[in-house]
């Protein structure tokens, strides 16, 4: 590719969710790798937390302000949210990025790739938004504002593409990556967590609304199972253990409960989990760990919502199986007895836990694609790199 920069790169990034966030760092240190032309460092500035900010980016907003969850839990926080977005597009306005990236969040950034077409600077779509599942009509909005789609789950390159909006199927930002270093031994040692019993972890959200309307429940399940077991409970860089301490304070403390900052080395290390729906049910199923999803909104986001769902699961791990791999316990379902039910059916050896183990064991081989894949990062990477060449061609 030709030095086609005498200046440093500039891309705007927004990632308004913790997975979110995590995958903008990715992408910026594989951006880095593949930079084609030394003397043209990047600069990246936008939305983002503490991942980002060690990657490198100048978050002019900081990610955890856009943690909110629900149409309902929406509506509430609109002044605030539109307090953020004029923030970030004043920043656009001083520093004229030559592209933008936007990471799910698709109700914050949709209006940000609606913005930055308008100033005439291409958009790149990464973790597209989920409207496949509800809302199909809104496809519209990646169609009409977003230069260039990636896709990481298999069947969403199909889906956008036949409504017109150019995708391409990057694979999974977290398929392929190698299990944690960190063994049993040190990990329990380093969170003093007893190594001789069996270990659950805990993910009740990475949002405060989710946490709200989950954590009890989750607790209470995981009290019925007694104190036989440890409880691990990862802490999302979108939230603080100040808020957990806080809560928890205010709710029932099972015996044996651990917080702790990394949801992967717990995940690993766990016979089993009960998890919220989202990315930490793909997470779970690229650990190997047989898990129970839930969730709960306000009766009002679900009555709102349920309606317009078009896809048979919740769970994405079962979406992307096409199949029921792991049980989904969703709004008056969600009890908890109903979780401490199925997982005493998968803690054991057994048919039920085999049986769970080799479905996810489908996922992770669709989710990382052909066998010898380049990673996710890597090659939307190279895309975006194309996409840079291309525009600054066209000036």
């Amino acid at each position: 590719m030709p030095d086609r920069y005498n200046t440093p790169v500039r891309i705007l990034i927004s990632a308004g969710e913790a997975s979110g966030e995590m995958y903008g760092a990715q992408l910026m240190e594989a951006l880095r790798r593949h930079n084609p032309s030394p003397n043209s460092p990047l600069e990246f500035f936008g939305i983002g937390g503490d991942r980002m900010r060690a990657a490198g980016c100048d978050a002019v907003v900081d990610a955890k302000d856009l943690a909110v969850v629900g149409i309902t839990e929406i509506l509430s926080h609109l002044p605030k949210i539109y307090g953020l977005f004029r923030r970030l597009i004043a920043a656009a306005d001083r520093r004229h990025p030559d592209l933008a990236i936007v990471i799910d969040a698709p109700a914050f950034n949709w209006r940000v790739a609606k913005a930055m077409r308008k100033r005439g600077i291409p958009v790149v779509y990464y973790v597209c938004p989920q409207f496949w599942a509800w809302r199909q009509g809104r496809v519209r909005l990646l169609r009409e504002n977003v230069t260039k789609a990636l896709a990481i789950f298999p069947f969403e390159e199909q889906f956008f593409r036949e409504r017109g909006v150019d995708t391409t199927f990057v694979g999974h930002p977290l398929a392929g990556l190698p299990p944690p270093t960190i063994s049993r031994e040190d990990f329990a040692k380093q969170y003093q967590i007893d190594p001789a019993k069996p270990w659950i972890t805990l993910m009740p959200g990475s949002r405060r609304k989710e946490v709200a309307m989950n954590l009890q429940v989750i607790l209470e399940s995981a009290a019925q199972l007694g104190t036989g077991y440890e409880f691990l409970l990862p802490v999302a860089p979108t939230l603080d253990y100040q808020f957990f301490e806080e809560t928890l304070n205010e709710s029932f403390w099972p015996t044996g409960l651990h917080l702790m900052p990394e949801s992967l080395p717990a995940l690993y290390h766990s016979r089993a989990a009960i998890v919220a729906s989202g990315t930490a049910t793909v997470e779970a199923a690229l650990m190997n760990t047989p898990f129970v999803m839930v969730y709960r909104v306000s009766p009002l986001t679900y009555a709102l919502g349920r309606s317009r769902i078009k896809v048979p699961f919740f769970a994405m791990v079962n979406l992307i199986a096409g199949e029921k791999v792991v049980p989904e316990l969703v709004q008056d379902d969600f009890t908890a007895e109903n979780v401490a039910q199925h997982l005493q059916r998968i803690l054991p050896e057994g048919a039920s836990r085999q049986q769970m183990l080799g479905g996810l064991e489908r996922v992770r081989k669709l989710l990382n694609g052909e066998e010898g894949a380049i990673p996710a990062p890597e090659r939307a990477a190279g895309i975006i790199w194309s996409l840079l060449d291309n525009h600054a061609a066209q000036r």
